[in-house]
This record gives C-alpha cells, structure tokens and sequence, in this order.
C-alpha cells in the first residue's frame, strides 16, 4: 500500500486540505482491490468488484434482517468470571475485561426478538469481535434463553454462528455447552418450531460441531468457511492436498450440508421466505 501512502493520499490532501482520514480505503483479501470505506458500508460490506463478504457488526447484522421497529434484547444468566483461574500469557480474566472494553459488549453473542418482514422471530448472533466468537458458559446460556423465548412466543429461532469455536480458557465448561445447546434445540423440534442456521465466515471447531449443523435449513453466506479443524490443519494431519474450495460454502452446498447460499443483500427475503413457508403463512 506504499502507493496509496506516498503518492495518492499526498495528491488528495493537495486537492481538498489536511482532513482527509489515515484509512479511506480497505484491500479485498480475495481480489486485492482497494475500497473506499462508504462504498463498502453502503454496500453492506460486500467488495464492489468481486462481492467478497467482508464480516458485519453484530449491530450491522442485526440492522440487515430484523424489521426496524420493535426489537427487544434478551437479558440471559451471567456465569463465573474465570472457573478455571486460567492463565497463558495473560489471565482470563484480563482478556474478559480487554474483550469488552474493546467489543462494548458483555460477552460473544447478542439475542434479540422481533420481526424479518413482518415474521415474528428470536436469533442469536456471535459477536467475533468477543474472542473470536468463542463459546464459553455465557454463549451457552445466550443460545437456551433464546430457545426459550422462542418457545414461550410460539416463533421460529434463528442462529448466525461467527466463532473460532470453543473458549479453551474454560476447559470443560465450554465443551459443555455443546450438549447443552443440543438438548435447546431438540426442544424446539419437539414443538414443531423451525430452527434455522445462518452460517457466516468463519463457523468452526465446537460450535460447528453441535447446534450450527443441526438447523432444519442451513443457509450460508457466499465463501464462508464452515469446518470442524480449518483445511491447513487437515492437510498436516493426513500430507494431502485438499479440493479446491474445500470446506466453503459451495463445496458444502454441492456436497449436500448446506441447503442455500445467498448473498447478503437477498437473506432477509430468503430468511423471511422460509419462515412464511415452514409456518404455513402467505407469503407477499
């Protein structure tokens, strides 16, 4: 970016004075092209050249599928600050508080009630932002007041996992939160309520492992990286050469674990379309 640096921004202060901002510009990691920030945002953090998705805000997902009006936040349990008293580099405690600080949020994910086109709906949206996403005690206890709003309001439930996986800062309590959320789920099958996962990039380790793969339709943004243990630890592990595209949303479509891949600025009609479907509405 030496060029953006020392020739291009130079020119524009030239133009219009000192107060042009140090980063105007983000570089597409899949085309290589520099975008302006306001193009990127008025384009739901989608590149304008090759439609690479970019990661949202928990507040900018939020904005792109709820219905403006009436949004309720679900309060759920605090946990223990540090079962463990872990500590690597830095205790586990300092990297909550750092965490938030820096996130403004309490912990990994956000629930929310409201409406996808007029459709009443609970969801739980991972804040990668928190950790890498990470599921500790405190997500497990999001994803069940969830289900459990959602089962108390007769509505559907729905999931958009971000998440690098379990917090190994909480050893056994983390994985726990694995057949945790599994029975939440199970309760909303029994009730004949749809379950439906929106998995963005990435959707790994623990959290693929249990309730992100157990939707009763699976949509996925387009490239997102949806795995267990990430492609360059697999070739390690067995010294092959993975497929092209492996572990992306269309090979997991093409292979029959992911039913749609949409992209952005269609899921909200894709979300709401279902909805409408698997509760038998009309759909406009």
């Amino acid at each position: 970016m030496n060029w953006l640096t020392n020739f291009v921004r130079p020119k524009i202060r030239a133009l219009v004075g000192n107060d042009v901002p140090e980063n105007l510009w983000k570089k597409c990691p899949k085309c290589e092209q520099m975008i302006f920030h306001s193009d990127l945002a008025s384009n739901m953090q989608v590149c304008t050249h090759c439609g690479y998705h970019f990661r949202l805000s928990v507040q900018d997902r939020i904005k792109s599928l709820f219905d403006d009006n009436d949004i309720v936040k679900i309060k759920y349990k605090s946990q223990l600050e540090d079962p463990l008293k872990f500590k690597d580099i830095k205790r586990y405690s300092d990297r909550l508080k750092g965490a938030r600080e820096d996130s403004e949020a309490a912990d990994a994910v956000v629930v929310v009630y409201g409406r996808i086109n007029g459709n009443k709906c609970v969801a739980v949206f991972f804040n990668f932002d928190f950790m890498g996403g990470s599921m500790g005690s405190a997500v497990g206890e999001g994803f069940i007041a969830g289900a459990e709003f959602a089962l108390k309001k007769s509505c559907p439930f729905l999931v958009v996992p971000c998440s690098g996986g379990a917090r190994m800062q909480e050893g056994i309590f983390s994985l726990m939160q694995m057949p945790r959320t599994v029975v939440a789920t199970n309760k909303l099958k029994e009730a004949a309520l749809p379950y439906l996962v929106l998995l963005t990039n990435p959707t790994t380790g623990g959290v693929s492992a249990s309730f992100a793969m157990l939707g009763d339709i699976h949509i996925a943004e387009p490239d997102a990286l949806i795995a267990f243990s990430g492609p360059r630890v697999i070739e390690g592990t067995i010294h092959e050469k993975l497929p092209d595209g492996f572990q992306k949303s269309e090979y997991l479509l093409k292979h029959g674990m992911v039913d749609i891949v949409a992209e952005r600025k269609d899921l909200k009609n894709t979300i709401s379309g279902i909805i409408s479907i698997l509760t038998h509405k009309k759909i406009n």
